[in-house]
């Protein structure tokens, strides 16, 4: 995957980008959203990377793309997760140090076209917690649509969420 934007690029990770995965992962947003994807260390990030970079071979869930700032700073990742039998769900995340700056939603909407595509798929969910306002109002600009607000799991927990779907 190489998807170009105004300021972004978008393609697979190489295990020379584990300093910055493990770095990105460290902030307090991540520790607070998904605590899941936080990396304590050089090493978890070099073997997750090993992982996530076997999965484009085989094309299975997660499929998890770095975003590269002027096609050279790692800022971030976004991602599709199979949730279900042919659902799958987005995700991203942006460095703390490169928030506010609208990189999520230009990630997120050049990444849904060509992610869709390559899973066959019409639809795609965006689940966040209620408290993520941040996170909302990314889906909300990216064309998602409100399809459930109120407890269910979220990374184990019983906890206010919101899911939303995007369909194209």
């Amino acid at each position: 995957m190489n998807i170009q934007t105004k300021r972004l690029l978008i393609t697979r990770f190489n295990m020379n980008m584990a300093y910055d995965v493990h770095i990105n992962s460290l902030d307090e947003d991540n520790r607070k959203y998904v605590p899941d994807e936080v990396f304590e260390t050089l090493q978890i990030a070099q073997e997750t990377l090993e992982y996530l970079i076997s999965c484009y071979e085989t094309n299975e869930s997660p499929l998890v793309y770095p975003i590269l700032l002027s096609g050279q700073v790692n800022i971030g990742y976004v991602q599709a997760i199979e949730i279900g039998d042919n659902e799958y769900e987005v995700g991203y995340h942006i460095a703390k140090k490169y928030t506010g700056n609208g990189y999520a939603s230009e990630a997120l909407s050049a990444f849904l076209p060509e992610i869709m595509e390559k899973l066959n798929i019409s639809s795609i969910s965006g689940i966040c917690l209620k408290e993520n306002i941040a996170s909302i109002k990314v889906l909300q600009k990216c064309g998602f649509k409100l399809t459930f607000k109120g407890v269910d799991s979220y990374q184990g927990q019983q906890k206010e969420i919101e899911k939303y779907t995007f369909t194209k």
